[in-house]
């Protein structure tokens, strides 16, 4: 289970390494311990419910993610920036509506495989017709002219011809032979043909504005066929180029759709986040009230700890609170900030969890400590350190096993209290040929 106690966590506050940075603050015991390790650690130690620290962490990590994502988005790592998801739902909406109206008609398109020949033969039926319509339009005005010539060809009258005749014989008196009927004859003659003509004319020019007017007729309906199925259909690259179109509007819609998802994640993952928080904040408050009393016994044995550890009567605090950020776990001891006083701390602070563990009886059993913890410490501090250390031990039942050098053994011990007895027998020298450490000679 992610960010649960394990061994090697809880183990490394019982035996502390100066290497991994185990005594620099008495609530962690490395330096690159991460916050919701120490908060897990620390409570399941004191016996406070450790889910709910856990739980803390997965609303850190949701957290972050969250900027990491808006970070990007305001970088344009991931494209254009993301507005508000009330400013992309009526791009989505219309992105949408498009797709759909596309979609609609690609699938009642009908391809036809001769598109492209019945638009060659509409644009010739057009031409065709209009072609018709010319002619027509000629062989009417030339029906108009002969109408109009039909009506103006009437024989003179007897008195017009006789006119005619005196004055031809006036001005060719030795060429006029011819009697007055035979001029009579000839001019209704003239006349007769001249009118047979016409009405030759008149019938074939009657006769192909009907058959041109036939013929423009049956083009076009030929025509109206040929225009019917180009407006219920198209060529194959029409239809090719509709699906490209109907695929670039899905692709947008789709990405606007993810935008829109984004834009309401951030927007609904920062008010849940604030939620989760203020829900954890409460299991943590009321998890504190409902341990009260397992809080007022680790307050109580540091402060004694504490309290026993300085002659002038000085004290020190365990704080356990509610946070915004999972519970807080600190401790103070009066006097000025300094190595010494740090370590002292720790020493207070091991103690106190040693004696609270082995009641509950989940401790390893030992706690130690090496010299480390008492650099920079004053000697009556160490001595009073170590005597606090085996008193606790014998009274609680556990080992404190503490490895220091000879020379940082205090010469003036508190009254009573006896350091030779608490000397495990085992001594390493390399003085006589049997000594060494491992077989290894220094």
């Amino acid at each position: 289970m992610t960010w649960a106690p394990k061994f090697r966590q809880l183990i490394s506050y019982f035996v502390r390494r100066e290497r991994a940075g185990g005594f620099q603050s008495p609530m962690t015991q490395g330096n690159k311990q991460k916050l919701a390790d120490q908060q897990v650690a620390l409570a399941f130690l004191i016996g406070l419910d450790w889910t709910i620290p856990q739980q803390w962490q997965g609303v850190r990590e949701r957290e972050e993610r969250l900027k990491q994502l808006k970070r990007a988005l305001s970088e344009g790592t991931l494209g254009a920036p993301i507005g508000t998801s009330a400013s992309i739902r009526p791009q989505l909406l219309y992105a949408r509506e498009r797709s759909s109206r596309l979609a609609q008609a690609v699938a009642e398109f009908r391809v036809v495989a001769e598109y492209h020949d019945l638009e060659k033969e509409a644009s010739a039926l057009t031409r065709q017709i209009a072609d018709l319509a010319d002619e027509s339009a000629i062989d009417r005005q030339y029906l108009q002219e002969l109408e109009a010539s039909t009506s103006a060809e009437v024989p003179p009258g007897p008195a017009d011809l006789e006119s005619v005749y005196k004055e031809l014989g006036v001005v060719l008196p030795e060429h006029v032979k011819k009697r007055f009927d035979d001029v009579t004859l000839f001019h209704n003659s003239v006349i007769k043909n001249r009118r047979s003509y016409l009405a030759a004319e008149l019938r074939l020019t009657r006769a192909r504005l009907a058959e041109r007017g036939a013929t423009q007729e049956r083009l076009d309906r030929r025509r109206t066929e040929v225009m019917t199925v180009l407006q219920s259909s198209g060529a194959l690259e029409h239809y090719t180029a509709m699906q490209g179109e109907l695929t670039r509007v899905d692709a947008e819609a789709e990405a606007l759709r993810q935008k829109f998802d984004t834009a309401e994640t951030l927007e609904s993952g920062t008010v849940k986040q604030n939620l989760d928080r203020a829900r954890l904040l409460e299991r943590l408050q009321q998890d504190l009230a409902e341990q009260r009393s397992t809080v007022d016994a680790a307050t109580i044995a540091f402060e004694e700890i504490s309290r026993s550890l300085y002659e002038d009567g000085r004290s020190g605090s365990l704080i356990i609170e509610a946070t915004k950020n999972g519970p807080l776990f600190d401790v103070q001891i009066q006097g000025k900030k300094s190595k010494g006083v740090n370590n002292m701390q720790t020493f207070c602070f091991d103690m106190t969890m040693m004696v609270l563990n082995r009641t509950r009886g989940c401790t390893p059993g030992f706690l130690v400590h090496d010299s480390h913890l008492f650099d920079g410490v004053d000697e009556r501090q160490v001595g009073m350190a170590l005597s606090i250390g085996a008193k606790l031990a014998k009274q609680h039942g556990f080992q404190y096993l503490v490895t220091v050098n000879t020379d940082v053994v205090p010469k003036e011990l508190p009254p009573g209290f006896k350091l030779e007895p608490h000397i495990l027998p085992v001594r390493l020298t390399d003085e006589g040929e049997d000594g060494g450490l491992f077989g290894i000679r220094f």
